[in-house]
């Protein structure tokens, strides 16, 4: 499993965010951007594989394309993208698995570190 998993709901349908592209990014301490993976949510909404099993400590961008969500959804959008900034930190020399979580609307959205 990646050591960052994610997982999309459509808060104003009441459903998984299906087919939602996403992209993770390393930002490096002189703000350089590296690709690190990238995805599609499945039809649950989640992305198990978005990147490495094993990710250096360091800050991380997910980057959620939204508004292709919404547009294949046929619904507004006042955010076209969300982007969620992390910071991973080795835990007894690895960095363990985070979930990363997006809650979506079409004029709202919110996250929270999940398990």
């Amino acid at each position: 499993m990646s050591t960052v998993t994610t997982h999309v709901l459509d808060t104003a349908r009441g459903v998984p965010a299906a087919g939602v592209p996403i992209r993770m990014d390393r930002i490096g301490p002189d703000g350089t951007v590296e690709p690190v993976g990238s995805g599609v949510t499945d039809d649950d909404g989640r992305i198990r594989d978005l990147g490495p099993d094993d990710l250096a400590a360091g800050v991380y961008r997910l980057t959620f394309d939204t508004a292709s969500y919404s547009t294949a959804t046929g619904q507004e959008n006042f955010f076209p993208e969300v982007a969620i900034t992390v910071r991973l930190v080795a835990v007894d020399g690895a960095v363990p698995h985070h979930h990363v979580p997006l809650l979506l609307s079409p004029f709202h959205y919110s996250t929270y570190k999940g398990s």
